[in-house]
C-alpha cells in the first residue's frame, strides 16, 4: 500500500512541476492545488497508513497497549488542507484580477512591464 501511494505522489510531483512551469495561468493554479495535495499525501505516507487502532490511551494505562495510529500526521495535514486552501482562493482572486485588466490569460502577453515591440532596457548605470 505504501509503495502504490509513494509512486501516486512521485507522479503527482511530476504533474504539479509540468502544469507550473505552465504559460497559462489556470493551468498554474492547478498545478498549486495539485501541489497542495502531492504534500498532504506524502506527510500521510510518511505517517504510515494502515488499519491501525486509533491515538486513544485508556484511562488505566499510562502507555498504550498495543501500536496505535500517530495523530501528528493528521493535524499537520488538516493544518495543511485549510492554509492551501486560502492560499488557492487568494490566488485565484489575484488570478482574476489580472484577467479582467489585462483580459488574457497567457503570460507572454502579460508582459506589461517589459513590452515585445521596445528595445532592450538599458544593461548598465
Amino acid at each position: 500500500m505504501n509503495v502504490a501511494l509513494s509512486v501516486l505522489v512521485g507522479i503527482m510531483f511530476s504533474i504539479t512541476i509540468y502544469l507550473l512551469l505552465s504559460r497559462y495561468i489556470i493551468r498554474m493554479l492547478l498545478g498549486v492545488v495539485l501541489l497542495g495535495n502531492s504534500v498532504n499525501l506524502s506527510l500521510f505516507v510518511a505517517g504510515r497508513i494502515g488499519p491501525i487502532a486509533p491515538p486513544l490511551i485508556p484511562d488505566a494505562l499510562s502507555v498504550p497497549a498495543q501500536d496505535i495510529a500517530n495523530p501528528l500526521p493528521q493535524a499537520l495535514i488538516l493544518t495543511a488542507i485549510v492554509i492551501s486552501f486560502s492560499f488557492f482562493v487568494f490566488l485565484l482572486v489575484l488570478t482574476y484580477r489580472a484577467y479582467q485588466d489585462l483580459e488574457t490569460d497567457d503570460t507572454n502577453e502579460m508582459r506589461v512591464a517589459e513590452p515585445e515591440n521596445e528595445g532592450l532596457p538599458p544593461l548598465g548605470y
